[in-house]
């Protein structure tokens, strides 16, 4: 899995998402001159799924049997017997917490038999190295997992080699992780979430997905109750390395009805695959900053091919949520229409909240501009609880920053105060560096006048 790099504001951040975190056209009156500590998340909310049990069984055939390429597996694969995990390289202090959190979180939901060990032979080795490191071998990549190597060094001198293919893979005793040390701490603990979660179970991603960071639309950051259902599915007694589609076919109901028996109850609803010509189109469409040409007519083939599979999913949703993204500074009145489509179908999609939060961050961003500070904040609140409870540390940043723009409108300036003093805490976390915390606020203070909606 790699997770391509954004930009925002024209640093170099990487956020681990698809889309680059929003440019709010709003005002902040000044740059706090002291910044508040860091935030962290110390409690997780995954909430269970809400599919048939036939749906998540397609799934998980899915999931395990083919690479993001499309490439078919031939054979399961897992760890048999406890996982050790070692941590390597230069990792800095967020990235043990957050993998401490997450290691518990597997024992926990995902019942998986995983310690972490400070020396010795690891079946999963994550190595903390450079951004220049990673993008010497994979330019795109933020991070990546590969088969049979304990190092870096293992990786660069081997990637070549038939050890280091997945499709060549039998059964699962060493992977490496590779994280960069050097970008802000959501970055790194969103990678530890996703690399980790394919180092243990499956290495493929489906759009249709969701409510899964097994989904390359990078809407969820942390792993999900769905998520954790896969991989405690995968390491069921009645699986093993090696098994071929038609005999996990045969084993993954009797497991699910097990494992979420309330998915037994819920009846199984079509589900179209998402055609390659699809994807491509959103891969090129996808990218930090303004929209080029290519990259809208990119989302608009995404946006017809959704049209003509006679979807009514996010997936749908999808391009023009990318368009609304790619013309907003240019042509805001087209972007509000972009954004009304996607919304249409998300509000017509069970378990698309954390989908429509990102859609409000750019509606409510307009709603300020024209000075409806007071009749937009029910809805930032609501956007808000929906980030803090997927984790989604930069943009509940933005959030915050726009909720306080929206008090200053109301008169509330005390509140107003408070809120951005709080938005900073979690930039620090979403975005990084102080510099770059300062720089998005600035960056918010000065927006263009030509930026409203109106």
């Amino acid at each position: 899995m790699m997770r391509w790099a954004v930009i925002l504001f024209g640093l170099a951040l990487s956020g681990c998402t698809a889309v680059p975190p929003p440019q709010p056209p709003t005002r902040v009156n000044a740059v706090e001159e002291i910044l508040p500590p860091v935030k962290a998340f110390t409690a997780s909310y995954p909430t269970p799924p809400s599919r048939s049990n036939t749906n998540i069984a397609s799934d998980f055939i899915n999931l395990h049997f083919a690479l993001e390429s499309g490439t078919p597996l031939p054979v399961l694969t897992r760890f048999e017997g406890p996982v050790t995990l070692r941590l390597t390289g230069t990792p800095t202090p967020s990235m043990q917490r957050d993998l401490t959190r997450l290691l518990s979180r597997l024992q926990r939901e995902a019942k998986i038999d995983i310690r972490q060990i400070s020396e010795g032979q690891a079946n999963i080795t994550v190595e903390a190295v450079s951004q220049d490191q990673i993008h010497d071998i994979l330019p795109n990549a933020a991070c990546f997992v590969v088969p049979n190597s304990s190092s870096f060094e293992e990786y660069s001198r081997d990637r070549r080699k038939r050890k280091s293919s997945w499709t060549a893979l039998r059964n699962r005793e060493r992977i490496g992780i590779f994280i960069p040390y050097d970008v802000s701490p959501q970055e790194k603990r969103d990678c530890l979430h996703e690399e980790i979660a394919q180092a243990l179970g499956p290495l493929n991603d489906l759009y249709h997905l969701p409510d899964s960071v097994f989904n390359d639309d990078n809407i969820h950051t942390v792993l999900t109750g769905f998520d954790m259902l896969i991989l405690r599915a995968t390491y069921a007694p009645e699986l093993q390395s090696g098994m071929t589609r038609e005999q996990v076919e045969a084993a993954i109901p009797g497991i699910l009805s097990r494992l979420n028996p309330r998915g037994d109850s819920i009846q199984p609803q079509p589900i179209t695959e998402t055609p390659r010509e699809w994807v491509n189109a959103i891969q090129k469409s996808v990218g930090p900053g303004p929209g080029s040409r290519k990259r809208f007519r990119a989302a608009q083939k995404a946006a017809l091919i959704g049209q003509e599979q006679g979807w009514t999913d996010h997936r749908r949703a999808f391009p023009y949520y990318l368009m609304g993204r790619m013309v907003q500074f240019d042509d805001p009145q087209q972007a509000l229409l972009h954004y009304d489509v996607a919304l249409q179908f998300l509000r017509a999609s069970p378990g698309t909240e954390v989908h429509r939060a990102y859609v409000t961050t750019q509606t409510a961003s307009y709603a300020l501009a024209q000075g409806k500070g007071s009749e937009v904040l029910p809805e930032l609140d609501k956007a808000i609880d929906v980030m803090t409870r997927a984790e989604n540390a930069s943009q509940l940043a933005t959030l915050l920053l726009l909720k306080s723009e929206a008090l200053s409108q109301s008169g509330r300036l005390t509140q107003a105060r408070s809120v951005r003093l709080d938005s900073l805490g979690w930039a620090r976390y979403g975005f990084g560096s102080e510099i770059v915390v300062r720089s998005l606020v600035q960056d918010v203070a000065e927006a263009p006048a030509n930026n409203k909606g109106g």
